[in-house]
């Protein structure tokens, strides 16, 4: 069983950055591959981005490449999430998820969840 806790949501003007982290509760979190997600008020939830279990291979949605990064610390039990130039169309709840496939947007290839963090861009 993996738990998983998002923080670093918050209230930011467009054009500033947000670092949003993922931490995990069990040591086998670095054999997992990790995504981020994430739901808008009215919208199904989407992928944002996902990093290998060792960090070597990452993937983003078009909507957020150049902009957003995803790395992970093994050793901390963490993810994270570079957000820079966001934008207002970026606010939503953001989540991560954990799981040992490959099939970055389909989610119900993942196996664990977080609850999510409220990120709002102002325009």
């Amino acid at each position: 069983q993996v738990q998983l806790v998002e923080s670093g949501g918050g209230l930011v003007q467009a054009g500033g950055s947000l670092r949003l982290s993922c931490a995990a509760s069990a040591r086998t979190f670095s054999g997992f591959n990790v995504g981020w997600f994430r739901q808008a008020p009215g919208q199904e939830r989407e992928f944002v981005a996902l990093i290998s279990w060792g960090g070597r291979y990452t993937t983003y949605a078009d909507s957020v490449k150049g902009r957003f990064t995803i790395s992970r610390d093994n050793a901390k039990n963490t993810v994270s999430l570079q957000m820079n130039s966001l934008k207002a169309e970026d606010t939503a709840v953001y989540y991560c998820a954990a799981t040992t496939g490959w099939s970055p947007d389909v989610e119900t290839g993942y196996d664990y969840w977080g609850q999510g963090t409220q990120v709002t861009v102002s325009s």
